[in-house]
């Protein structure tokens, strides 16, 4: 078999190929079924399941992701394991909304294919031509067989007991990059072993989060485009609008461009695509998803809601927030997290009293999420060109 890994020594080797776009697409579907189930019920319980379906979500996505960063999607054997993994992920993404019912053991078995299926592909794709990457699949490929005989077993489950299975399963995969893969018989895994291309990687989760913030714009639109136009839902509208504009540059603006530089020039691109992309980038796409159930609330009920739609409007924000303070922190060498993300969800949390309390209604909490988000990104805009200013030379 010839050599299915990508030529890094090739000039424009870590570019994103058009099948993995391909892929991308189910995702749209996978968030869209994601935030629609969480509105359908605000409630903790289904807070917790939402959850829980969102992190086998970002499993599969990210885990296919670590894996292209090797492969190359242009090879005919890894694009028909993209295909076959994005038919497999339609019905992974349809069950969504019933996976705590009736198609629980339909999700649960999507999933446990694309997990199972693609570390034994890799492992079989690499081969002779890389055999510690190799070995390290193929330890993959044992773990998600352990927890997919959990995830397997909560599918076939009674509802109620479904959560405890599947949360079980989620762990044991959340533990096995921390835990290098250790397999009894084929030793761990290594960080070193996880030589990624680090512009690949960081271009992957930015068009995941491009993902999740298109679904936003989608949702408001629609929601927006049935609605009577007048001034509360037209106000609405544009603050939903705005915000969603904030957050990509809050992201992308400069962030999203340091954290690929550190990446990049990293010592070990492993150990830093783990934390900064594995991990953070959930709270980061958790905070969008949240915000893009908001919005809905907002342009729905712009002037009441109950508590749980209030925190909503509130708590997305300040996951986002959260999310993309630890992402810079860890990929810009600061000793603390950016002052203008850590203002910015100090001013959310003061927004708590007053919009519990029914003090101001959810279209004026909106539009103060949305003015946060502007103090954020304009502050931290200038904070950054003045740096820039003061580290030229004055010219003779």
């Amino acid at each position: 078999m010839s050599a299915l890994l990508r030529d890094r020594k090739r000039a424009g080797s870590g570019r994103v190929g058009m099948a993995e776009l391909f892929f991308d697409l189910v995702f749209v579907l996978a968030v869209t079924q994601l935030s629609h189930t969480l509105l359908e019920e605000l409630t903790l319980d289904n807070l917790v399941r939402v959850a829980m379906v969102f992190l086998a979500v970002w499993w599969v996505w990210m885990y296919t992701a670590w894996s292209t960063n090797w492969l190359d999607p242009e090879r005919l054997p890894v694009r028909i394991c993209l295909f076959a993994l994005s038919v497999v992920g339609l019905f992974l993404s349809m069950s969504i909304p019933h996976s705590f019912a009736e198609r629980g053991v339909v999700f649960a078995a999507a999933y446990v294919t694309m997990q199972v299926g693609r570390a034994l592909f890799v492992w079989w794709a690499v081969g002779r031509e890389a055999p510690r990457l190799a070995q390290t699949f193929q330890r993959i490929a044992v773990w998600m067989t352990l927890s997919g005989v959990l995830w397997i077993a909560g599918g076939l489950a009674d509802p109620n007991t479904r959560l405890a299975w599947w949360a079980l399963a989620l762990v044991i995969e959340a533990l096995g990059p921390w835990a290098l893969y250790w397999v009894p018989g084929l030793s761990r895994s290594s960080v070193a072993d996880w030589n990624v291309d680090g512009g690949h990687m960081a271009e992957r989760c930015g068009l995941f989060i491009i993902i999740a913030l298109g679904e936003s714009l989608l949702v408001t639109g629609a929601t927006f485009a049935e609605l009577t136009w007048d001034a509360p839902t037209s106000i609405a509208f544009f603050s939903a609008v705005l915000g969603s504009i904030l957050m990509w540059w809050i992201y992308f603006d400069t962030g999203a461009q340091r954290g690929e530089h550190r990446l990049v020039h990293a010592g070990d691109p492993g150990r830093t695509a783990r934390a900064a992309y594995t991990y953070v980038h959930i709270v980061i796409v958790a905070g969008i998803i949240v915000c893009a159930v908001a919005d809905e609330i907002v342009l729905m009920h712009p002037d009441h809601g109950s508590n749980a739609a209030l925190l909503a409007i509130l708590g997305g924000p300040a996951c986002y927030l959260i999310g993309a303070a630890w992402f810079k922190w860890l990929t810009n060498d600061r000793r603390t997290p950016p002052l203008s993300h850590m203002i910015g969800i100090v001013l959310i949390a003061l927004l708590v009293w007053p919009t519990l309390a029914h003090v101001i209604t959810p279209l004026v909490c909106g539009i103060a999420t949305t003015l946060v988000f502007a103090v954020v990104a304009c502050w931290e805009t200038i904070s950054l060109s003045t740096k820039q200013t003061q580290a030229q030379p004055d010219r003779p």
